[in-house]
């Protein structure tokens, strides 16, 4: 047992202590103190693995969200390029029918020309072997001739040779 003696202005306090009843009374704050501070780092710990649960479970699904996202953008894309192909082969089809009706028009009209010019080639030597008929009784000549063909036009040189 402890006595203190302590004085405050007129006042005296005079203490008595059980010096084991404090060293006691100091382990079992201290116990006390050390159990909270063991639930405190306890409680931190679980604080530190929630945490980085969390966060594994957040980029976790934010990896997930970006796989989808990427998957999606990828069968867009995809899409796109389809219907890109498609108008190309469609455009490719219309031009090569728009070609091929141009070349048959030109076609036509080359053989329309060639054959208007070989009917007027042919009426000249119709009316040609008329006179000359006439003519080839009265005298004795012979016709020589030769032909042209181009891609534009039909020629024909006649010579009237006497002999």
């Amino acid at each position: 047992m402890r006595v203190r003696f302590c004085t405050k202005g007129n006042l005296i306090l005079i203490i008595i202590e059980d010096v084991e009843e404090s060293i006691e009374w100091k382990t079992v704050q201290k116990k006390k103190q050390h159990k909270v501070k063991a639930k405190l780092r306890i409680t931190k710990a679980a604080v530190k693995i929630q945490a980085w649960w969390r966060g594994t479970l957040v980029r976790r699904t934010l990896l997930h969200a970006a796989l989808r996202a990427w998957i999606i953008q990828s069968w867009w894309r995809m899409t796109l390029s389809r219907v890109l192909e498609k108008k190309r082969q469609a455009a490719l089809i219309a031009y090569a029918t728009r070609e091929r009706a141009v070349i048959k028009l030109q076609s036509l009209v080359r053989m329309w020309r060639v054959h208007w010019r070989y009917c007027q080639v042919l009426n000249a030597i119709y009316v040609i072997q008329g006179h000359w008929q006439c003519h080839n009784c009265q005298t004795c000549a012979v016709l020589r001739g030769h032909c042209v063909v181009t891609a534009t036009h039909l020629q024909f040189h006649i010579e009237i040779i006497n002999s």
